[in-house]
């Protein structure tokens, strides 16, 4: 990787200048590698003397022309190089030497398998009516980080958690019994879809039926009663057809963790007897929290007063809440509990926790990634403070929490669901008590029909693997702390920074080199020397050439919208090079140096799509 012989080179003289001067290194220098906005600043760009000038009590500029001097006579990294200059008012700048980076070989990258495993807990949907936009924003990011991961070279297990013991079943489970819906409903979660938003209605005219939720809740904590048997049947129903819509998008799991096998196994009377050793746990004996055992915070105030239920881990009617449970599951996770799993083959290559199921080797993580929206940052915080409280520092440094942005409903979008937009707001939040959103499973059919109505030839992938990989793209690009509004009309779109220009434009490169035969196959073997390349040659290659430290950086920072914007930036350049640099049509050195070019951009385009979970496809 370029970037990384950058680093350690000038890493390695710095360190020389330092122990030259006498002077201790501070420790916030370190050195930083950029990639000019302008090609004629170079491929890459290095800060390191300006950082260096003050300390050093040296101009930059002296300092910039020493390190290249030292550069120049590196082995280790002359020869990537044809030229590095100093510039400005201390910058280091790169021009990396393309004709070795395309010799044969030298610019394959090798994915070194590290000893880190990772557990990503992605979905996470309430099991009590069918999944919609905003659900399926979180298992998008999710499994397209448990995709980067594992092409970073860790050992990943993806975990989707399921809440079988929450308000929101009880919820289902209360209007299933206590209400009536009929109606024509392809699935069973689109009939609990509507039930949910009943019973919501029905609380505040009959406010009764709340204390038939506490029951319920009761009944299901407990196990092996009427109710609760139904809320395992209704859980179980509604999780099947969850797994089935999330296949359509390509995304899978590892292991379905319930939450009453927490309760079941024991995990929390573990868990419990571990915080009571700790002086931020303790059970209230005065005030409105009486009789609860709560996580004490040395900064309690007022200003948190929002967050208050998150800090109660049990109720003073002895109900965990949600945050008792997290804990004792992030315990487990890190293999510090002392307790395990039992579990059984709930689908293909899928594990569901049961308590007469069998033992595996699972859990024990050295990282966990929780991908959960950015409302659930204080939860979070109290399982990490958990963590430390317990002594484990290391694995509260280890726990990471994607907050992303929920998804809202432009106006246009929120009027055809019949939502009153009278007040006229940019946006109109989701609501699953109001029955307000749209369903995944609705979302991909409204999509296909799109893209079916748009398409002149249907001989490659199928309208409706083409509708999976545009939602899906749609949903990745954004930042993670963006809202997404959440606009029909627009996500329907096939032209632009959508999922389907990238796979044209994989089918393109597939194209062009099936034209070309054999002679495609032969080229990585034989690529000559092009010292003076076209503008949009030099920054194709230029393109390529960043794939690698763009992936790291990605499952560094946990982003995949780093991965959309690097592809759609490839695809654009290639398109760019396609139009202006003939390569069937040319001959020669120039020839087999294009199609090289083409070769390398289907490959790395390929490896982008397949991390970002999109296909690849050779004809569309």
């Amino acid at each position: 990787m370029i970037r990384n012989i950058i680093v350690s080179s000038v890493e390695r003289i710095v360190s020389e200048l330092w122990e030259t001067s006498g002077r201790e290194r501070p420790a916030g220098v370190k050195v930083s590698v950029e990639r000019p906005a302008h090609s004629e600043h170079g491929d890459y760009s290095v800060n390191a003397a300006m950082l260096l000038a003050k300390p050093l009590k040296r101009s930059p500029q002296s300092i910039a022309s020493e390190i290249r001097e030292k550069l120049m006579n590196d082995a280790a990294a002359e020869p990537h190089f044809h030229k590095i200059e100093t510039a400005g008012p201390g910058f280091l700048n790169f021009y990396v030497n393309w004709a070795k980076w395309s010799a044969p070989g030298a610019s394959s990258e090798k994915i070194q398998r590290k000893k880190e495993k990772v557990i990503i807990e992605h979905t996470s949907i309430n099991p009590n009516k069918s999944a919609h936009v905003g659900h399926l924003r979180n298992s998008c990011i999710g499994d397209t980080i448990a995709r980067m991961m594992k092409r970073s070279g860790y050992t990943v297990e993806v975990h989707n958690y399921i809440d079988d013991l929450g308000n929101q079943l009880a919820d289902t489970v209360v209007g299933l019994l206590h209400t009536g819906n009929a109606g024509n409903y392809a699935r069973f979660g689109d009939f609990c879809w509507d039930t949910y938003a009943k019973i919501n209605r029905e609380y505040g005219k009959r406010p009764e039926l709340l204390q038939k939720r506490a029951e319920v809740l009761h009944e299901l904590e407990r196990g092996h009663t009427n109710t609760a048997w139904l809320g395992l049947l209704v859980a179980e129903r509604i999780v099947r057809e969850h797994l089935e819509e999330m296949k359509q998008f390509g995304i899978r799991y590892d292991v379905l963790v319930w939450e009453s096998s927490i309760v079941k196994e024991g995990f929390w009377d573990s868990a419990f007897e571990l915080l009571r050793t700790t002086p931020i746990f303790r059970r209230e004996t005065a005030g409105k929290l009486a009789g609860c055992w709560v996580l004490k915070q040395e900064d309690a105030a007022g200003s948190e007063a929002e967050f208050q239920a998150d800090k109660v881990l049990v109720r003073s009617n002895g109900i965990l809440t949600y945050t008792a449970k997290d804990i004792a599951y992030h315990l487990w996770k890190f293999g510090v509990l002392g307790r395990d799993f039992r579990y059984k083959k709930f689908g293909e290559g899928l594990w569901s926790t049961d308590s007469e199921g069998t033992r595996k080797k699972l859990g024990a993580a050295d990282m966990v990634v929780n991908v959960i929206d950015h409302r659930q940052k204080y939860p979070q915080a109290m399982v990490r403070q958990s963590l430390a409280a317990l002594g484990l520092e290391k694995q509260a440094a280890q726990l990471r929490h994607v907050s992303y942005g929920v998804v809202s409903l432009s106006r246009d979008t929120a009027a055809g669901l019949g939502v009153d937009v009278s007040e006229g707001k940019h946006a109109y939040p989701m609501s699953g008590r109001q029955g307000i959103g749209i369903q995944a499973a609705d979302l991909l059919r409204r999509m296909e029909e799109a893209i079916e109505a748009k398409r002149s030839r249907k001989a490659g992938l199928s309208s409706r693997t083409i509708a999976a990989a545009a939602i899906r793209y749609y949903l990745l690009r954004f930042h993670l702390q963006t809202e997404v509004v959440f606009d029909l009309a627009q996500a329907t779109e096939i032209s632009g920074n959508t999922g389907v220009y990238l796979l044209y434009a994989h089918a393109r490169g597939c194209s062009i080199l099936d034209k070309a035969g054999s002679e495609a196959e032969a080229i990585t073997a034989n690529v000559p020397e092009r010292e003076r390349m076209h503008p949009q040659e030099l920054s194709l290659i230029r393109q390529l050439a960043y794939w690698p430290e763009t992936l790291e950086a990605a499952a560094g920072e946990l982003s995949p919208n780093t991965i959309c914007a690097y592809a759609h930036e490839l695809s654009t350049l290639f398109n760019h090079f396609y139009a202006s640099c003939p390569i069937l049509k040319s001959e020669g050195e120039e020839r087999t140096f294009r199609l090289w070019l083409t070769a390398r951009f289907q490959a790395t385009l390929k490896d982008a799509l397949e991390v970002l979970g999109l296909p690849a496809p050779r004809r569309m």
